[in-house]
């Protein structure tokens, strides 16, 4: 494992090639978002992507949420409705996650099945960036059903220091989840974390 630590205002280049290299060779990178730090590895590599079900003890019953790194880039993961459209402009980039029907390069095992998917750009310039050539999965660093530990020496205490790399910006702002708004019924509806 390797610790980076760059500034989250004004990132080092060298820090988000390296991250999207890790990426890129199926490894576990946390990073800083917007809100808390998150758990990524590109959606496209399904060991990767079970490995941090394995991290974070979670059931393969609960879909991860991804990042990209633009509102274009949406439509590559998700059939975007006009009334979609309204929501993305007004919430993204920013602490929202949407749920939005998922197309057919969403892997099965990200969405653990469903028909739809949880699409974040965080209004964070690492978490973007890293999400440059391939979406990336973005699920808090913690254990489910645990507390969102603050800095990244806690998360990873809290989980047994089980990934490739870490963009350690030091203790973030926000930290607290993502809000969840779910565009697939009838009625846009806001999930609670």
């Amino acid at each position: 494992m390797r610790i980076l630590k760059t500034n989250n205002e004004n990132p080092d280049k060298e820090v988000i090639e390296e991250a999207i290299r890790v990426m890129a060779h199926g490894g576990i990178v946390l990073y800083p978002t917007d809100t808390v730090y998150g758990l990524g590895v590109n959606i496209f590599n399904k060991k990767a992507v079970r490995r941090i079900y394995d991290i974070k003890k979670r059931s393969l019953m609960k879909p991860l949420s991804i990042i990209v790194s633009s509102k274009d880039a949406i439509s590559h993961v998700a059939n975007l409705r006009t009334r979609d459209k309204i929501y993305v402009d007004k919430f993204l980039p920013g602490p929202y996650t949407l749920i939005l029907n998922k197309t057919k390069i969403v892997p099965r095992v990200v969405t653990s099945g469903l028909k739809h998917v949880g699409v974040r750009i965080p209004d964070n310039e690492i978490a973007c960036r890293i999400s440059d050539l391939f979406p990336v999965t973005t699920t808090s660093a913690n254990l489910s059903d645990h507390e969102v530990c603050e800095t990244p020496d806690e998360i990873l205490d809290q989980l047994n220091h089980d990934v490739d790399l870490v963009i350690d910006v030091g203790k973030l702002k926000r930290n607290k989840p993502s809000t969840i708004i779910n565009l697939t019924s009838e009625k846009p509806i806001i999930l609670e974390r």
